[in-house]
């Protein structure tokens, strides 16, 4: 893969964008416990908080989309960063229960619009030989993001410096940090070479776009379902599990998260780069199926060893298989909304799966608090679900992207 400077410097804003995002969500996954126990509730209470942030996602796709295909992929980039940076750290100081679940409300609205920013900036920015690759590298953004969270909470956590212990707190603050990146796309960051090209083209409404495109529309939004089920359904409640269940340190914890996300960063450089050779549908089949031999080890072991292998194979399925999507649904989008089109899709789907947190909490609690029974039973019915629907999606691999 050859890149110039500055492709090089728009995948690089992408792939910081999405991995600052998903380290300030997962965050949250590792002190569920924690905030339960300070606001005197259960832990399905604070599991509210994951549904409400990926709900709103679908909000965020939208607005920021918009401004992202009416202004620019870099500006709007940058604002969106901000904005969830700030929001994210705000939670350190809620009072109660109620400004919390607000705060990470609003925090889904800002991170809804990075997905589609980053993913659009670099698709239009690269050659098409590259796609499937970069594909892989932006989409391990997101569980490198998860590893750095589990590096804070293992290092930071629980750490006393002076008279201040280190708790949740303190760990949201962090969600300051990303808007650092801001400096960089900046400075170093150009625009979209197909967005420049389109401000002399008349533009279509992103509603005639989907009318026009519906069926296509109400499948991707059914595929990105199955999607967004497979990776929150196998991530979001496996720190829980390793705390709350097996009653695991803090550092086991984030030891055994660091190994599931360099499965993951394995599975989406690998699936991404492969599907360039097998096509799109196929690679992200093959990565499904690596999960059903997996679930036995990830969600019913009792020993950190074997749990850290299985959950490293069910991450390089859930990631590869999450690897091929931003090559595969911009391939999919008409141009002049692929700012908008691909994150609405994406949120959408999003949107659909974002009863999964308290879904899974509630089945484990109903199980007597067996959340690996929860994890598995969604991460089974999901992955055979996904090879099914996924069988049944054009192929366009390789397809020129313009921005009309």
């Amino acid at each position: 893969m050859t890149l110039t400077g500055a492709q090089t410097r728009a995948v690089v804003a992408a792939f910081l964008g999405w991995t600052l995002d998903a380290f300030d969500f997962f965050l949250l996954t590792f002190v569920i416990k924690d905030i339960a126990a300070e606001f005197n509730v259960g832990v399905p209470d604070v599991a509210y908080a994951l549904f409400l942030t990926l709900a709103m996602r679908f909000v965020g796709a939208f607005i920021f989309g918009q401004i992202g295909d009416k202004w620019g992929r870099k500006p709007a980039l940058m604002l969106d960063i901000v904005c969830y940076s700030v929001i994210g750290a705000a939670a350190a100081f809620s009072p109660n229960l109620t400004v919390f679940l607000i705060l990470r409300a609003l925090f889904g609205v800002a991170m809804g619009g990075e997905w589609g920013l980053g993913s659009s900036l670099a698709m239009e920015s690269i050659p098409p030989q590259s796609r499937g690759l970069v594909s892989g590298i932006l989409q391990c953004g997101y569980p490198f993001g998860f590893m750095l969270a589990s590096v804070a909470f293992g290092l930071l956590y629980g750490r006393t410096f002076g008279d201040y212990t280190f708790g949740w707190r303190g760990l949201f603050l962090l969600s300051v940090l990303p808007a650092l990146a801001v400096l960089f796309i900046r400075a170093a960051v150009p625009e979209s070479p197909a967005f420049i090209a389109s401000q002399s083209q008349t533009r279509p409404n992103l509603w005639d776009s989907i009318a026009a495109n519906w069926q296509l529309v109400i499948y991707a939004i059914v595929l990105m379902l199955a999607f967004n089920l497979f990776s929150h359904g196998t991530q979001d409640l496996y720190p829980t599990f390793l705390r709350e269940q097996l009653k695991f340190d803090k550092d086991t914890v984030s030891w055994i998260t660091i190994v599931a996300n360099l499965g993951a960063i394995a599975g989406g450089l690998s699936f991404g780069f492969l599907s360039e050779k097998i096509g799109r549908v196929n690679a992200i089949t093959l990565a499904a199926l690596i999960a059903l031999p997996a679930l036995p080890l990830w969600a019913f072991s009792t020993t950190p060893l074997w749990l850290a292998a299985g959950a490293f194979a069910m991450q390089i399925a859930v990631q590869g298989a999450w690897g091929v999507v931003p090559a595969h649904l911009n391939e999919l989008s008409p141009g002049a909304v692929r700012a908008t089109l691909p994150a609405f899709i994406y949120q959408a789907g999003n949107f659909l799966a974002s009863y999964n947190g308290p879904f899974q909490a509630k089945i484990a609690e109903a199980n007597g608090g067996d959340y690996g029974y929860a994890l598995a039973l969604v991460g089974g019915c999901v992955a055979v679900a996904l090879i099914i629907i996924v069988r049944f999606s054009p192929e366009k691999r390789g397809e020129t992207l313009t921005a009309h």
